[in-house]
């Protein structure tokens, strides 16, 4: 079970808006919870802002004067991009600007086995080739020795970055950076591709139109592939680039929707996300970041489409390592059930791709609600690492502290929800051994929570209503797809979709009748009986079928109604610390520890279901005397003493046929609470 976060409107506040404005009562309750009181609060977010004077962000002004002085000398001057989505379109959206107007340029961008940002030998060999001017984009903010590796060598900078500043700047003739100190521009929230839209807006001399024409489609990917805030400058240039994708003029952009299967009347920011944005991202991790760039700067279909599928071939090679390395760690964690319990998941492979195990680590968050850190073992014995958290567990404080006053890491970076690091496999014990020391010193752990922006009641279930939230796009970071809560619906059946692959939930909501699809679930995966009442998170949308609209449900989260969600995390949180040897008030232990008429119900209930999943266990025979962390134990007398088998990776419990009698009070859990008592 998931911990949630249900925010809720003040009715009076969405009435007066209501009699002030024409938007539905569902989009005023979903602004309205998410701290909008005003009609011009709304209005400002609605239309989004203008785009801004580039010469409002700090050394704009420097920096179109050097690279207009390159162009007019025709000096080579070198776009240093990224290799992911944000630094391929900003690399393709300057180099193409600057090649229309003339210009003597080339791009580069280091390989992902090169590390991120600029290094010595790439600027040498730039030197060698006989760039005379260096333009980076998203990145080259903390490069400070290699920018004064650049001057020795005779060449020039200027720095495009959309990254947190050091509190030293590169030596350069302009940082162009939003969030430098001294930077008055108000919209701090571009990414490195909308830095370098700016940019040439100001070498275009101020002319707005044409470069959002020509470039938003680019920028508008960008944007949402780097999870910046969808707010302000980011949202208009998002809305009009999804204009204009429509319609692309783009090769590489037109052919990638296509192998996408992207609908175009359809097209929004979660197409980028889950669609277009991995495709391009997979050349940076399973090929070259050069296929995505070539692909987006090429000037006609053929070379377009060759990239294209290029990319597609590459991203079907990263869903199929990517769920290799997933399930290899799901199959461990079944071994080693007790590594569940800590406070952090650190895990390490031998040879895992460096280009999903990010992915991984995202996907196991999700999963168990914990931070996640995977390291990476090569074949010389150096560790590289990518750490995800969540929220209030700050994944690079994690880092510093374990890297300590001797330096125990090579290299480490990163911000509040990710990180890198590389050190040598040797020292993982000890990393592992200081993550944990960390986190002793939070009371309670964070885990992570679904949040949710209302309760749906069932009179809000309207196609106008849900149609109308489409004003609120483009959703993505600080403006995330509203998801509802609905509470107490009544199921009626499961039943089987695309040949036992997937599932619905077919449930009564008031006077509603609903169903709900569960994709990826089968129905015999799923252990909720019939007349059961649960509680559900889901996005709304409206689906066409033979020109007939109706309500979309798309399931986030499901469990059962009425269970307290503190005493269930309180519990949890307790049946950890007792895993792992943690010392527990005397109390605590004989709260804890089950009676005999709890070990025969708990096994009576279990034997009547055959195979169940611990939640919907706990939903059956939760009361005043049992707990999550005693349910817990009892599962693993049964366990250990050959009653049972339990995946703690799908949370599936089945009871075994019994071959012999069994003394239930040799189980091991049961001998470490007596001791303990």
């Amino acid at each position: 079970m998931k911990k949630w976060k249900i925010s809720e409107y003040d009715k009076n506040t969405v009435d007066k808006l209501r009699r002030r404005c024409d938007l539905m009562p569902l989009v005023l309750k979903v602004l309205n919870s998410r701290g909008f009181d005003s009609v011009e609060a709304i209005a400002e977010f609605i239309n989004g802002s203008s785009i801004t004077d580039p010469y409002e962000i700090k050394d704009m002004k420097e920096a179109v004067d050097t690279i207009n002085t390159a162009i007019d000398d025709y000096s080579l001057i070198c776009i240093y991009g990224d290799y992911d989505c944000d630094g391929v379109s900003a690399t393709a959206i300057l180099f193409s600007y600057l090649e229309n107007i003339g210009a003597n340029v080339m791009y580069y961008i280091p390989e992902r086995s090169d590390g991120y940002g600029m290094s010595i030998s790439a600027v040498e060999m730039l030197a060698e080739r006989d760039v005379k001017l260096i333009v980076t984009v998203d990145n080259g903010i903390s490069a400070i020795a290699e920018a004064e590796r650049i001057y020795e060598l005779g060449m020039k900078l200027v720095v495009t970055d959309h990254h947190q500043p050091l509190d030293k700047l590169p030596r350069a003739e302009a940082v162009v950076d939003p969030h430098r100190a001294d930077c008055p521009s108000k919209d701090k929230n571009l990414c490195g591709a909308g830095v370098a839209l700016k940019l040439c807006i100001a070498l275009n001399e101020g002319n707005t139109d044409m470069i959002m024409e020509q470039y938003s489609d680019i920028c508008a990917m960008a944007t949402v592939a780097d999870i910046v805030p969808l707010k302000g400058e980011n949202r208009t240039i998002v809305k009009t680039g999804l204009e204009y994708m429509k319609n692309t003029e783009n090769y590489g952009l037109d052919h990638l929707m296509d192998a996408a299967g992207v609908k175009r009347e359809q097209l929004n920011a979660t197409t980028i996300s889950f669609q277009l944005a991995p495709r391009i991202n997979a050349s940076g991790r399973f090929g070259t970041p050069i296929t995505a760039v070539k692909a987006l700067l090429a000037e006609d279909e053929e070379d377009a489409e060759m990239y294209v599928e290029t990319m597609v071939t590459l991203n079907e090679q990263r869903k199929k390592t990517e769920s290799e390395i997933y399930n290899a760690i799901m199959k461990y964690l079944d071994a080693h059930p007790e590594e569940l319990c800590r406070r952090v998941l650190i895990l390490a492979g031998n040879n895992w791709h460096l280009g999903v195990i990010g992915i991984v680590a995202s996907k196991l968050t999700e999963t168990f609600g914990k931070p996640v850190i995977l390291l990476s073992i090569d074949k010389n014995r150096v560790a590289r690492g990518s750490g995800r958290g969540v929220k209030g567990f700050d994944v690079f404080k994690c880092l510093l502290a374990a890297n300590g006053e001797d330096g125990l890491l090579d290299h480490f970076g990163g911000h509040e929800g990710a990180g890198g690091l590389t050190l040598s496999a040797d020292r993982i014990p000890e990393f592992t051994k200081r993550v944990y020391r960390y986190t002793s010193g939070f009371p309670t752990m964070p885990t992570a929570v679904v949040e949710c922006d209302l309760t749906l009641a069932p009179e809000d279930l309207t196609i106008e209503n849900v149609k109308a939230l489409s004003v609120l796009e483009p959703f993505g970071s600080e403006n995330v797809r509203p998801l509802f809560v609905m509470t107490g619906a009544v199921l009626n059946r499961i039943s089987s979709m695309s040949q036992g692959k997937h599932s619905r939930l077919e449930l009564t909501y008031g006077d509603k009748q609903i169903s709900v699809a569960v994709f990826g679930k089968a129905p015999e995966e799923l252990f909720y009986p019939a007349g059961c009442r649960l509680d559900l998170a889901v996005n709304l949308d409206i689906n066409v079928y033979n020109d007939k609209e109706s309500i979309n449900f798309r399931l986030v989260d499901c469990r059962y109604s009425g269970i307290d969600q503190e005493r269930y995390f309180n519990a949890r949180d307790c049946y950890e610390k007792f895993t792992l040897g943690e010392e527990l008030p005397s109390s605590y232990i004989k709260v804890i520890t089950p009676t005999r008429d709890e070990l025969v119900r708990i096994y009576k209930v279990l034997s009547a279901l055959g195979q169940t999943n611990l939640d919907s266990l706990y939903a059956r025979t939760i009361d005043r005397s049992m707990n999550l962390c005693k349910l817990n134990i009892i599962i693993d007398a049964f366990v250990q003493t050959g009653l049972a088998v339990y995946s703690p990776s799908t949370g599936i419990i089945k009871l075994l046929p019994a071959q012999h009698k069994v003394d239930i009070n040799s189980a091991r859990v049961l001998e470490e609470l007596r001791s303990r008592s």
